[in-house]
């Protein structure tokens, strides 16, 4: 199967310092996609008849499987839908997910808060409110591990960029714990599932600066609420119910908190807004926080002392369950909002009023991206419906990612090859024919240049700024004689 591994900007900073060739602009969709987004079809969230809140949504990583998104919901049913599938208008919200549906399964026995895709699509892990994470095998749908540890519901989970057996999670019971899925530290449970303990845990992440006065009972106060592993590999965000601060530790020594970054509060508004969740671009050199005061924040992670770089305004955040996202080449941003309504800006036109999705009847929460299918994203809601949206762009195949759209301008190096784009019928989880599960094609791994080039191939470098350009290390601009690897460490260190 084709590697889920992606270029990311730290990656091409190294690359930049080891042969010295101009960092690429990065890829974006085209203008007119954001003028019009049109709804492809509606899923009705439901078992044996009895209607369920979704609190999750994920599409695949890689670009074979890109038309698959995994959903989650409060009963503890994993589903997996394929969006090719072809909605008629005259079809019930009931006969859409009949049609799409490719396969569930009970995962846990209580809700399910996050999904998290690895390897290539083949695993899964799920973060329920039993206080637990289990590792999925997708095509058998048989758990293959169980992660234990964490003293409350599990809200968050984020993988390695390129390592997948390396997971962050955080719980509400306040801390983050850190995962090694090949580190078997615990017996089996009645000889099927790996029981697994975390490699490190920081707990009190997120306290209350009024922590000691607060009850017990409110332990949303110290909840970690988001989480997520950043591009350079080796640095994690964290988030939390009790205010606005977005920390960020180095995983090679947790005692403290690297750095971290807080929009600055009004006068007029002096309460602490807790953020409900966190996400990145594809070269992970943008970082967005959703803020309970109504705000999307959006970072540069090479700049975090001068703030936010901008905020977008125009949903309402009354509850940790509405998501918003960065689309993965950083032109938009999607999110979900209590008023019922889908909103989405142009991430270069902050001040400007969001477009505005309003076919849901309820909180709008958890919503995603397509990686590779430029402009198609889903989004979840109250009202117990999954909706599917797509641009009318006519200049881009549905098919392909967006640096697809600007093939023509921006040309790849003569050594590496076009990803190829495949339809519904290549996917290994979708059987036309009898709807099972299908085993995956496996070939000959990749060599380690061979993978570097086809991943840069798919995503182009990050266009610096002459702001970034300022701030960046002489060690990036002029390489010393001693390589050293940049981490994210280095920015801040740098910066201070």
């Amino acid at each position: 199967m084709e590697s889920s591994r992606s270029s990311s900007f730290f990656q091409d900073l190294s690359s930049r310092e080891l042969s010295g060739f101009r960092v690429r602009k990065r890829p974006r969709f085209a203008a007119d996609i954001a003028l019009s987004f049109k709804e492809v079809g509606a899923l009705a969230i439901e078992h044996n008849g009895d209607q369920t809140p979704p609190l999750a949504v994920s599409f695949c990583k890689t670009s074979k499987n890109s038309h698959i998104f995994a959903l989650s919901d409060e009963d503890g049913i994993v589903s997996l839908f394929n969006t090719r599938s072809k909605f008629s208008l005259f079809s019930s919200h009931q006969e859409n997910s009949e049609n799409s549906r490719i396969c569930e399964w009970e995962a846990h026995r209580n809700a399910v808060f996050d999904v998290c895709w690895l390897k290539d699509d083949t695993q899964m892990i799920t973060a329920s409110g039993d206080q637990s994470m289990k590792l999925w095998d997708v095509q058998e749908m048989k758990c293959i591990g169980i992660l234990r540890g964490h003293k409350g519901s599990v809200k968050s989970i984020s993988s390695h960029p390129t390592n997948h057996d390396i997971i962050v999670s955080g719980s509400r019971d306040g801390s983050f714990a850190l995962w090694d899925l090949r580190i078997p530290s615990c017996s089996k449970v009645g000889n099927k599932e790996l029981c697994l303990r975390a490699s490190a845990v920081v707990k009190g992440a997120h306290l209350s600066p009024h922590a000691k006065r607060i009850r017990r009972q409110k332990s949303a106060s110290k909840s970690i609420t988001s989480v997520l592993y950043l591009k350079d590999e080796l640095s994690v965000a964290t988030a939390g119910a009790v205010d606005s601060v977005v920390k960020f530790w180095d995983t090679r020594n947790l005692k403290n908190a690297i750095t971290w970054c807080q929009p600055k509060s009004s006068d007029k508004d002096t309460r602490l807004h807790g953020i409900s969740s966190l996400s990145q671009d594809a070269n992970g050199s943008l970082l967005s926080a959703s803020c309970m005061d109504n705000r999307i924040y959006l970072y540069n992670v090479l700049q975090l002392e001068k703030g936010p770089m901008k905020s977008f305004s125009g949903c309402q955040i009354d509850s940790f369950f509405v998501k918003s996202v960065i689309s993965p080449d950083a032109s938009y941003l999607l999110s979900g909002s209590t008023d019922g309504n889908a909103h989405i800006w142009q991430v270069d036109k902050p001040h400007e009023d969001p477009i505005t999705l309003t076919k849901h009847n309820g909180e709008v929460s958890a919503v995603d991206w397509s990686s590779f299918e430029v402009g198609k994203f889903v989004t979840s809601s109250d009202d117990f419906t999954v909706r599917i949206w797509n641009s009318q762009n006519s200049s881009c195949s549905s098919s392909k990612r967006a640096t697809s759209c600007n093939r023509k301008r921006i040309m790849a190096m003569p050594t590496l090859e076009q990803a190829k784009d495949s339809d519904s019928s290549d996917s290994p989880y979708f059987d036309r024919a009898n709807g099972n599960i299908m085993e995956p094609k496996l070939g000959t791994p990749e060599s380690k240049v061979k993978r570097f080039l086809s991943d840069a191939a798919l995503i182009e470098s990050f266009e610096k700024t002459p702001e970034a350009t300022a701030k960046s290390p002489s060690s990036v601009l002029i390489p010393p004689s001693s390589m050293k690897r940049k981490t994210i460490r280095d920015y801040f260190l740098v910066a201070s």
